[in-house]
């Protein structure tokens, strides 16, 4: 089921993280809304209604990503980045499309078994515990410390020092207060002696790989052994073994293939590349371009899939598709694709107010996690106000004389900025320094006199 936040609220969620693409976020937040909607109509209906498909246009570094990927984190939906480039026309050497829902599905299958885990984590915690608890004190151990308490007590003697339940519980309390962490143990694992599998990188062939290891792996059964651990490390392989126990697999299986059916968002970025030119010459790769996007058709049309966990069907998962069509534009795709993304958005590039804004508001800003990383090493780094704007203005004047990156150019400059500082933080614990716009400055004269170094570093 799609998240019960209305448009507004997904909206206001994304710009926690994304300054700017208003129409971009209200787009997404409608498609996503539109999800929730239709689970709540009659079966009848409810199967007649298909996701409306985006294609997001805008140069590289202004947040298409970033926007896909907060949404579907947002809404706990499997989701996947994929790039149109690197699929090939079937008959061509290379992944095939059908493999972006298979990839999809092994996503919604981890995140269905990680919500089972914390489902069963109470009582996995338990049982380790309890296991953990065995290895430290082994049950014959035990058994033989009650026959001599019993012993003790029919001959009426002094008791011993301790019963063999009161020294589990001891363990027991020095466990949970961490005194055993450090101890090693030994305990018995599983050692998988299946050959490993590979072939090579055929259309078609993925799945066929997958067969061959699971059928390897049933006619080759896991071995155990003894290996030492900490006692951390144990209980830690031991709480995994347990919440495996408790999980139902088949249905994992099921909620991920819910999951990945009803709410899956596929990101096919670069889709420009894949585009035909008007102008553009027809043969050769362009017949290959085409072929791609004949293939992609029938997945975002809708059409069914097979993978190692069974049919998956994508008439419901919602596709987003980004490029920067600064060559092509989307009237370029076969009129088919075209018609199977409804909604098309622009995204506006950036300047030097959204970067200024962009190291300044969002949750994850950079200024913010440079400071988080200083302070692990007992550095406090601020970043004046002076030098923020002073960064913002350099990175759109290199955004204007290089290469336009967008947000990611602040990045490589805010490294060039503090990399000395980052070298030297292990012997400056415990000093306070403010970045002002003399450092910034000072940092960034090299590049900023030297227009063809700015381009190798920046």
């Amino acid at each position: 089921m799609a998240t019960p936040l209305t448009p507004r609220e997904i909206v206001r969620e994304l710009d926690n993280y994304i300054i700017g693409q208003d129409e971009a976020k209200r787009m997404v937040a409608i498609a996503v809304r539109n999800r929730w909607r239709r689970q709540r109509l009659e079966p009848e209906l409810r199967d007649e209604v298909s996701p409306k498909n985006i294609i997001m246009m805008g140069p590289t570094g202004v947040g298409k990503t970033e926007i896909a990927r907060r949404l579907a984190k947002l809404c706990g939906s499997p989701f996947i980045k994929v790039e149109a480039s690197k699929y090939t026309e079937v008959g061509y050497v290379g992944r095939d499309v059908e493999s972006m829902v298979r990839d999809l599905m092994e996503i919604g299958v981890s995140l269905a078994r990680a919500e089972e885990q914390n489902r069963v984590r109470s009582a996995a915690e338990k049982a380790a515990e309890e296991r953990l608890l065995d290895v430290l004190l082994p049950p014959a151990f035990g058994q033989q410390r009650r026959e001599e308490f019993a012993a003790y007590t029919a001959a009426g003697d002094p008791l011993p020092s301790a019963s063999p339940d009161s020294t589990r519980e001891k363990l027991r309390a020095m466990w949970r207060g961490g005194r055993l962490d450090e101890r090693q143990v030994e305990m018995e694992v599983e050692e998988t002696s299946c050959p490993q599998v590979e072939m090579i990188g055929m259309p078609g062939m993925e799945q066929m790989g997958s067969q061959l290891k699971e059928a390897f792996a049933r006619m080759f059964p896991p071995k155990k052994k003894h290996r030492h651990f900490k006692v951390k490390e144990a209980y830690d392989i031991l709480l995994q073994e347990e919440s495996s126990r408790l999980i139902d697999q088949d249905a994992v299986v099921e909620q991920a293939r819910e999951k990945v059916e009803q709410t899956g968002i596929i990101f096919i970025d670069e889709i420009d590349k894949v585009a035909i030119p008007a102008q553009g010459a027809r043969g050769g790769v362009d017949v290959s371009r085409e072929g791609v996007q004949r293939d992609l058709l029938p997945i975002v049309e809708g059409s069914v899939v097979s993978t190692k966990y069974g049919m998956i069907r994508t008439d419901h998962i919602l596709f987003i598709a980004a490029g920067a069509f600064h060559v092509s534009k989307p009237s370029d795709l076969i009129p088919e694709l075209q018609g199977r993304f409804p909604l098309r958005v622009e995204l506006t590039p950036l300047g030097r107010a959204e970067f200024l804004r962009i190291l300044r508001e969002p949750h994850n800003a950079l200024t913010i996690q440079y400071a988080a990383l200083m302070r692990t090493e007992g550095v406090d780094i601020s970043f004046s106000g002076e030098a923020l704007d002073e960064i913002a203005a350099f990175a759109e004047e290199t955004n204007r004389r290089t290469e336009n990156i967008g947000a990611r150019r602040l990045y490589t400059i805010m490294e060039k900025i503090l990399a000395d500082l980052s070298f030297e933080a292990p012997e400056r614990n415990g000093d306070s320094v403010t970045i002002d716009n003399s450092w910034v400055r000072e940092k960034l004269a090299d590049v900023r006199q030297n227009t063809d170094l700015s381009r190798f570093i920046l």
